[in-house]
């Protein structure tokens, strides 16, 4: 499966979009000053975001409501300069006079009121150091191949899609992000033939991943696409046969807030609604199983 390189101008926007506040790091131990304590952390994120739904797939997959509680936040602030009111000492408390919005998701230390990570990946991939009932979502050398697929999905297919609907730039600027979009979707539908997961026998981050991202893409990317584009999307048989059983474990499904979803995209969008909007691709309701 290739992945098409970012332009340096998509690279910087989407290091500016994504760059974190904080980045501590949960550790093995006492001597990392983070470390895994049960009880001692709790996030706080939105499962009607992308990120936050990632985590929130993630810490169900490892059973850590005791171990790691959450706090589900509002898909849109209350207000949106300020961010979430319930974030703010947090934020103020981990960063003097912090000037932004305070929003999720967050990792935070009940012992200290400060925040350890706003970054996802790191989240993410700290929530094992909790342990857990559940199988690993981090298997024991998987890792370059879970760094593999989370490149792919984001640049081949968010930020692709994002491209092809951007109202800005020319049509054959759109043209060649819808292209590396449908190359990128007809890797994964090659590869997802035949196979219940993406590169082991159990459910893990890699999954994770494609489901997020597969989700953002049917509802809110294809909101900018025309129909033509949105039906090539849908005709991977394989992909979206994929998606539906995966939306079908608790842990996946039980978090999909289309709701919520559709609110903070109304509320973020600057763009014009297309006819893609009309298509929908799966009907994601219908295969949702609540823990």
């Amino acid at each position: 499966m290739t992945v098409t390189p970012l332009s340096a101008h998509a690279a910087t926007h989407a290091t500016a979009r994504t760059a974190p506040a904080f980045r501590g790091r949960i550790g093995r131990d006492a001597r990392s000053g983070h470390y895994a304590v049960p009880g001692r952390y709790r996030l706080h994120l939105s499962t009607a975001c992308p990120d936050g739904l990632r985590i929130a797939v993630v810490h169900s997959l490892l059973g850590l409501d005791t171990d790691c509680p959450a706090t589900f936040l509002p898909a849109v602030p209350a207000d949106p300069e300020r961010g979430h009111a319930v974030l703010r000492p947090l934020y103020e408390a981990s960063a003097h006079r912090y000037p932004g919005p305070a929003l999720g998701p967050v990792l935070s230390d009940s012992w200290s009121g400060r925040i350890v990570s706003t970054h996802t990946p790191d989240i993410t991939r700290d929530l094992s150091r909790f342990g857990g009932a559940g199988p690993a979502p981090y298997p024991c050398g998987a890792e370059s191949e879970i760094e593999a697929v989370e490149r792919m999905c984001r640049q081949g297919v968010d930020e692709a899609a994002q491209r092809a609907g951007a109202a800005e730039g020319g049509q054959a600027e759109r043209d060649a992000a819808l292209g590396t979009l449908l190359e990128t979707l007809g890797a994964l539908d090659r590869w997802l033939d035949g196979r219940a997961y993406m590169i082991r026998d159990q459910v893990t981050a890699a999954d994770v991943e494609v489901w997020t991202t597969l989700v953002q893409l049917d509802t809110v990317h294809r909101q900018h696409l025309d129909a033509t584009a949105v039906h090539r999307i849908a005709d991977h048989p394989a992909l979206w046969s994929y998606a539906r059983a995966i939306t079908a474990h608790p842990a996946f499904g039980g978090h999909l807030d289309l709701a919520g979803i559709e609110r903070r995209h109304r509320a973020r969008c600057q763009g014009l609604e297309s006819a893609g909007a009309a298509v929908q691709i799966l009907d994601w309701t219908a295969h949702t199983t609540r823990p």
